[in-house]
């Protein structure tokens, strides 16, 4: 079994532990459950840097990459920096993160957030809601085409954005609906966590213009982002390379300053 599998193995088991301890009725009932949602999709087509700053305490590839920030510091010093939304990963086992991370971002900041997480059921998609989260991730990796539709279009009926996520053309060709607001292409090869932006070049014409592209993984450095931007590529999904410093909202600010100078 690959990561991705034992991963999605495990996240049934969790998700049905989950709705045994919370109804459905008590996350419908949560104080954000009503909050008007903000539009990442709209942010990213009107914005110069396209930066979407991730909280990522570790990885199954990179292990630790900081567990010593607050989620709190974290989510104001992207604002600060005037990213384009917060990517909140509330995975537990793999990678530390909680729906309370997500909680904890959305009292600091006023942006979008995105739930990174592994979705394979609608329960995550009413979390998600419940927790304060603007945009949900679906992978196409994980999910058929039937279920893509199912919980993008489950997820649009709470106004949530959709970010889609792929690796290659099959999962592209797959996925393309109406449902969907962006489309991602992660650059990371899942089975073996190799790195290449060609991925992300080689599928950008075959992505509809209807849709904001983003790219994903990899991207650590302006010369990436300045490479990617005339495929097409409006948002840039960064995870790691602001993580793995004392003061992740300094090292954004200063990232997006060289960028759109």
């Amino acid at each position: 079994m690959d990561i991705l599998e034992r991963i999605v193995l495990d996240k049934r088991k969790e998700v049905v532990l989950r709705k045994s301890l919370i109804p459905v009725s008590q996350l419908e009932s949560s104080v954000l459950f009503n909050k008007e949602t903000v539009s990442l999709t709209n942010i990213l087509k009107n914005s110069t840097s396209g930066i979407i700053a991730e909280h990522k305490r570790r990885s199954p590839s990179k292990a630790i990459i900081n567990n010593s920030l607050s989620v709190q510091d974290v989510a104001s010093g992207y604002q600060n920096a005037g990213v384009c939304g917060m990517s909140v990963l509330t995975d537990g086992k793999y990678f530390g993160g909680s729906l309370d991370d997500l909680l904890t971002a959305r009292a600091a900041t006023q942006m979008p957030l995105l739930r990174k997480e592994f979705i394979i059921d609608e329960y995550q998609i009413l979390e998600a809601k419940a927790y304060g989260a603007d945009v949900i991730l679906l992978i196409a990796a994980i999910l058929t085409r039937k279920e893509i539709k199912q919980f993008s279009e489950f997820a649009k009926s709470m106004a949530l954005d959709v970010l889609l996520e792929v690796h290659n053309e099959e999962e592209l060709q797959k996925s393309i609906m109406p449902s969907l607001d962006m489309l991602g292409v992660n650059n990371r090869n899942l089975k073996t966590f190799d790195v290449s932006l060609n991925t992300s070049k080689s599928l950008s014409t075959l992505i509809p213009n209807d849709f904001v592209k983003v790219s994903e993984s990899g991207i650590s450095t302006i010369e990436a982002i300045k490479e990617l931007q005339p495929y097409g590529f409006q948002g840039f999904l960064i995870g790691e390379n602001f993580m793995k410093t004392d003061n992740p909202g300094k090292s954004a600010t200063n990232f997006i300053k060289s960028l759109v100078k």
